[in-house]
């Protein structure tokens, strides 16, 4: 395990824990928002190498300063996997749950750029509870990736999750 996996285990340890009762009764709340997460030039461009997506507006500097944007941007699935770590940083726990896997998407929608440099953190709300079987529970999540500083964020989605009991 790395230094940065055992840190989050421990962290996630001091979590808030919700009954299956109490989780239910939040549908419609706000139920947690991330600590800021930097997107910076090194993170974009080792996304761009395991996904192999180049295009200039994310890798090259000089040209992207040429574009209405001004400067280098996130990919847009770029933003889209630090839902994961947000979710871990804010989201509260389940009793009783042995894990939880991503379950997909039904809405998801770039609104604004992330520019490199910029900081972004994930706002949850819960807003939809459904009891798939006995041990499974099937969590919808409004998720809004804000952009410190910026009036407008950079994507709204709709994210499902399937969390299974023990």
């Amino acid at each position: 395990m790395s230094s940065a996996a055992a840190e989050r285990a421990d962290n996630s340890k001091a979590k808030v824990e919700l009954t299956v009762d109490e989780l239910k009764a939040k549908v419609g709340q706000e139920v947690g928002v991330s600590r800021w997460f930097e997107v910076d030039q090194k993170r974009i461009d080792a996304f761009a190498d395991v996904t192999e997506d180049w295009q200039f507006i994310h890798v090259d500097p000089a040209a992207a300063a040429k574009t209405p944007f001004g400067s280098t941007i996130a990919h847009g699935f770029l933003t889209t996997s630090l839902l994961a770590p947000m979710a871990y940083d804010a989201l509260p726990g389940i009793a009783g749950r042995a894990m939880g896997v991503n379950y997909g998407f039904d809405k998801l929608r770039f609104i604004s750029p992330v520019r490199s440099g910029k900081r972004v953190r994930g706002r949850f709300t819960l807003k939809e509870f459904t009891q798939k079987g006995p041990k499974e529970l099937l969590l919808k999540h409004e998720v809004a990736v804000e952009i410190e500083g910026e009036a407008k964020p950079a994507l709204v989605a709709e994210w499902l999750g399937m969390s299974f009991l023990a």
